[in-house]
């Protein structure tokens, strides 16, 4: 044997010697369980993610869920808004209405009452004239005996009534 068979035949037997004693120290038992040990670690933290993602997507209903109820009541506060802004514009409406139309009738008793008191004034400032100009007609007619004639009927006149 040459020496490089030499060489060949000791690594060979070191070879084994060190697959005995891996088997031995049971290497292999150990790198399984190791093996077995991460994999059953990779399995609880996908499982653990799985539930993690499973609770996420359940919040992510829930707050989705909440914000249309959200903007369900918002629009529904917003429809109330609207029927009661239009309930009191029109209510103001008519109480502008009413409010006018007493004004207007207010405005108008005013002007018949002006009217009628002009009227009145008109009646007694022209009975005024009439009889200012009657006893200066009479003044001037009634002087002498006519004035003694007519001074007399009416005491008679008056005596009858």
């Amino acid at each position: 044997m040459s020496a490089n068979d030499w060489a060949t035949l000791w690594v060979f037997i070191g070879l084994i010697t060190f697959l005995a004693l891996m088997a031995y120290l049971k290497v292999p038992g150990m790198l399984t369980a190791a093996l077995d040990k991460r994999s059953e670690k990779i399995r609880h933290e996908l499982d653990e993610a799985r539930r993690l993602r499973e609770e996420a997507q359940a919040l992510l209903a829930e707050y989705q869920r909440k914000r249309q109820e959200a903007e369900e009541e918002a629009a529904e506060i917003v429809s109330l808004a609207e029927h009661e802004a239009a309930a009191h514009a029109a209510e103001a409406k008519q109480r502008l209405e009413e409010y006018i139309e007493r004004r207007t009738k207010s405005v108008e008793m005013r002007i018949q009452q002006a009217e009628a008191q002009a009227v009145s004034e008109v009646k007694a400032r022209a009975v005024d004239v009439a009889v200012a100009a009657s006893a200066s007609i009479l003044g001037e007619q009634a002087q002498g005996e006519t004035g003694t004639r007519l001074v007399d009927a009416s005491i008679e006149g008056l005596k009858r009534h």
